[in-house]
């Protein structure tokens, strides 16, 4: 048997794009404008991971594509519109990252656990239909390469909700009630390229884990709730 090109972990930023984002919407650009930036400095980091936007609202847009971030010449623009529909995001990663898992292995690497970094800054409008999705999405005998869900609540968001969708307690965050919502995207774009810089540092070494940043002026919603 060939020895593996290398590791690769993917990563799915899923961001909600609903209206209520409108006016924070430059600092998330902003922001991931920043980790494009960070991840150009650190590339064998960079090297180790396939990054992907997703934005949802009413509907899911792939904004980016199991992307290397070391060729690209800039990242793609996140919008503001719609509603908060958890269904479609969590459909377009159940869809997507079992079809991504395997294009990556058929050009021979060896692919870590997906990790999926789920920001929201509301209640989702699609009640509990999402739930349904989000137990197939997560469990390892339905989807084998089911993903970790890192969840971060801010605004409006509500903390249980954010628990239910991340798949450990210690994977759920939610900003600090009555925080200044752009003051919370930019903390969490932080901690998010954190998460990438160290988790791509760490495929390259003889221990490689998933790591996890807690944002500046987040607390586990698990201490919420």
């Amino acid at each position: 048997m060939a020895e593996p090109r290398g590791n690769l972990l993917p990563i799915y930023v899923v961001i909600d794009e609903s209206a209520s984002m409108h006016s924070e919407i430059d600092e998330l650009n902003a922001g991931l404008s920043s980790l494009h930036d960070a991840l150009l400095g650190e590339p064998m980091a960079a090297a180790k991971v396939r990054f992907s936007i997703i934005g949802f609202s009413d509907t899911a847009s792939v904004r980016l594509h199991l992307a290397d971030l070391r060729r690209l010449s800039g990242m793609p623009r996140v919008v503001s519109r719609g509603a908060t529909n958890y269904s479609a995001a969590l459909t377009e990663l159940a869809d997507r990252i079992p079809t991504d898992i395997a294009e990556l292995k058929a050009k021979g690497f060896a692919v870590h656990r997906p990790a999926v970094f789920f920001l929201s800054d509301g209640m989702p409008t699609d009640g509990a239909v999402w739930k349904t999705i989000h137990a197939r999405l997560v469990d390892r005998a339905h989807t084998p390469a089911a993903p970790n869900i890192i969840a971060f609540g801010i605004g409006q968001a509500d903390p249980e909700v954010i628990l239910e969708l991340a798949t450990k307690e210690e994977f759920a965050f939610v900003s600090i009630a009555g925080a200044d919502v752009g003051g919370a995207i930019s903390k969490f774009t932080a901690a998010l390229t954190a998460s990438v810089v160290h988790s791509g540092r760490s495929l390259g070494s003889s221990a490689p884990e998933l790591v996890v940043e807690r944002p500046e002026g987040f607390r586990m919603a698990i201490d919420v709730v």
